[in-house]
């Protein structure tokens, strides 16, 4: 029998959702743990439902199709399709659902099409009228209220029905209340501008100012009609939003500011309630390399609790974990790997829970009743990642999940149970529902008929390698098939080689790498290598490049070709590279800082200034222009061009947002003023992420035929 990607087409590697992919996802317990809530297609689509699974009894139904006006992205608004463009999403129907975690009977929100449905105490689902246009909309905990942001304005509704009531006034354009500025939606991980505190009597809400910000223009060159966008972009170097977070007292209105600090040139990453009421923030500086927890009295003074200060930058972890008595499960890298520690009330801090060459991901709960943390983390090796728990009182840490491979979970409020789904790369994401007190697991999605194998698909070959300093480096190597003996090979690098991303482990992304494999069956060996820089091996790993990019990991591609060349099947005078974002960046460096290895490459949406992109990315791995200028302009691609030799491809859209397709243009003015030859592949209707069919399916033709003419 044929197996399905045996020989995989064009068409393949423009299909979405990929082979294996169409999995549970956005997976949560029912704040009673009776029930396990996910969203699925049952065609195999992007479109997707809200599906409840019951524990007891094993049934699944559906608690909500997809709503109207959301099937298509087509029919998205302008404010809708930038904030899923930030979020990555490609998946439409039901995106988002909320259960309120303690309300006295359940009280679901599912938004959609621009409007909001909602169900309490199990009745079927419907809209809440006033709500359209809303964005962010968020359940308060007792499930009584719902609050949104529409037209920079924060508003608050009864699910029980009634008029949405104004809470913020004074928004106009690039003045919002309630919503994330574009800097920490992007690079932040901070989706949302307003939380409800425990007992829903008030919203901390953030100000976000950005009216001084220059606007930039982009043209929707690929339209009938004339469309224009305005962005306020804040390029590395100029000035940010600025941000002030409030308490508005949901019932009269009455809004108090928050002390911050002298400084107003700050980040606000991170906002939480503590269970007794008290409002917290993570304020960050403006050189991420302080960062203060503190809390807030009801008049908006300030008390500051922890103070993180790091060298050459503090990454950001995820919310504050605070127990009941205020006590905080805090996470930082102090000793260089991300680890967990618990603080009193006031901060202080009172034992280390974990420790080691290895780094914690995630937490994913806390159990006070049992005195457990449950987290993720690379103990067992920086390939994979297992579920493991932690006393608060300190001891030893117990591995909770065994396969091997990539889990990810999701615990239930009553710490009874969690669900795992986890994949490695002969299998992909399999879901599992696992008790924390010896029940035997329950299979909610088993993935059948998706095994690598089953497909047609070749895993990777996992290897290392050491870097030039002796540093031990992660790679994949993709076959062309069974190698004949005494044929040499071209090979292509694809690459991401920037911060905050890992892409060696052992999990299904890396064997569904369509691309790969394709060019793996015409003939190529393709390569992957995860150089210092990146992510999750710890502080020194990742900061490598501190002040520098394109230098570090452009030495360990190297080393990588190195590896190839050392293969034996391997023509080291073919050598191509490929990569989109920091990888198309990357692609430039290394045609350029080492054309005589790299002789073919295709950079798709190359950074190829870092004067040219936001603030917080650029300033927390580059400084600003005005504080590293040398390395500015050492890691610029446009400071290279006149070292280009080999083919090289420019691919870009033009309604990027985030690299703006500007980086593009100002090198294709500098490699005509240096008389270079060069390629070009634009599409103007095309953000940072493609998502036209016909487009991508075009881009992988004349791609993977410029490696097959020129390589």
């Amino acid at each position: 029998m044929t197996r399905r990607f045996e020989t995989i087409t064009l068409a393949d590697l423009a299909r979405f959702p990929r082979p294996g992919t169409v999995i549970p996802g956005r997976i949560e317990f029912t704040p009673d743990s009776k029930a396990v809530t996910y969203l699925f297609s049952e065609e195999g689509s992007l479109v997707r439902s809200l599906w409840r699974y019951d524990i007891a009894t094993g049934e699944r139904t559906v608690l909500a199709g997809p709503p109207p006006a959301s099937t298509s992205e087509g029919e998205l608004s302008r404010e809708e399709e930038l904030r899923r463009e930030r979020a990555r999403l490609r998946e439409l129907g039901v995106t988002d659902y909320q259960w309120a975690k303690e309300a006295a009977q359940p009280a679901l929100l599912v938004p959609g099409g621009g409007r909001l449905y909602v169900s309490v105490g199990g009745a079927p689902l419907r809209e809440l009228e006033g709500t359209q246009g809303a964005i962010d909309p968020r359940l308060s905990e007792d499930g009584r209220l719902l609050a949104f942001v529409r037209d920079g304005e924060l508003f608050v509704v009864p699910l029980s029905g009634g008029q949405p009531r104004r809470l913020t006034d004074g928004a106009e354009e690039a003045l919002t209340h309630g919503l994330a500025e574009f800097v920490a939606q992007e690079e932040l991980d901070r989706d949302r501008g307003f939380w409800w505190s425990p007992d829903a009597t008030q919203i901390a809400c953030i100000e976000a100012d950005s009216r001084h910000i220059p606007l930039y223009p982009i043209v929707h060159q690929g339209k009938d009609e004339v469309d224009i966008e305005h962005h306020r972009y804040p390029f590395a170097g100029a000035p940010n939003a600025y941000v002030r977070l409030a308490v508005v007292d949901v019932q009269s209105g009455l809004t108090t500011w928050m002390d911050l600090g002298p400084d107003r040139d700050i980040y606000i990453a991170r906002v939480g309630w503590r269970p007794d009421g008290l409002l917290t923030a993570q304020l960050l500086s403006r050189d991420q390399r302080t960062l203060r927890l503190v809390s807030f009295a009801v008049d908006g003074t300030s008390a500051l609790l922890i103070e993180e200060r790091g060298d050459p930058w503090l990454n950001l972890a995820g919310d504050t974990d605070f127990l009941k008595d205020g006590s905080i499960v805090w996470t930082s890298e102090r000793t260089g790997f991300r680890h967990i520690s618990l603080h009193d009330p006031a901060g202080k801090h009172l034992r280390t829970l974990t420790s080691g060459d290895w780094v914690v991901t995630s937490v994913v709960d806390v159990d006070e009743a049992m005195r457990h943390v449950y987290f993720i983390a690379t103990t067992d090796g920086v390939r994979e990642r297992h579920l493991y728990r932690v006393s608060l009182d300190g001891g030893s840490v117990e591995r909770l999940t065994q396969e091997p491979g990539y889990h990810g979970v999701v615990i239930a409020p009553n710490h009874g149970s969690f669900v795992d789904s986890w994949s490695s790369l002969a299998h992909p994401t399999r879901v599992v529902l696992r008790s924390l007190g010896g029940v035997a697991p329950a299979l909610l999605f088993a993935n059948e008929g998706n095994s690598a194998d089953e497909l047609g698909l070749s895993t990777p070959e996992l290897i290392e390698l050491k870097a030039n300093d002796g540093t031990l480096l992660q790679g994949a190597v993709y076959r062309p098939g069974p190698i004949e003996p005494g044929r040499k090979y071209p090979a292509i690098v694809s690459v991401y080689g920037g911060p905050h991303v890992q892409r060696i482990a052992d999990e299904w992304p890396l064997t569904m790498d369509l691309r790969a494999q394709y060019l793996a069956q015409e003939g190529f060996v393709v390569f992957k290598l995860d150089n210092r820089g990146g992510a999750n091996r710890g502080l020194s790993f990742e900061a490598a490049l501190a002040d520098r990019a394109g230098t570090v990991e452009v030495e360990d591609q190297v080393a990588g070709v190195r590896y190839l060349s050392s293969l034996g099947y391997v023509d080291a005078d073919r050598i191509g590279i490929y990569g989109w974002s920091y990888g198309g960046y990357m692609t430039c460096m290394a045609m350029m800082r080492n054309p005589e290895i790299f002789k073919v490459g295709v950079a798709g949406a190359p950074v190829t200034h870092w004067d040219g992109y936001d603030t917080a990315y650029t300033e927390r791995y580059m400084g600003t222009p005005q504080s590293n200028p040398e390395g500015y302009f050492d890691s610029a691609v446009l400071s290279h061009v006149a070292k280009l030799q080999g083919r090289l491809l420019l691919v870009h859209g033009m309604v990027d947002e985030n690299v703006h397709f500007r980086h593009t243009a100002r090198l294709i003015t500098a490699l005509t003023e240096a008389n270079k030859d060069y390629d070009l592949l634009i599409f103007p209707e095309e953000r940072h992420m493609p998502r036209d069919a016909k487009g991508m399916e075009y881009q992988e033709r004349r791609v993977t035929q410029y490696f097959k003419d020129h390589l």
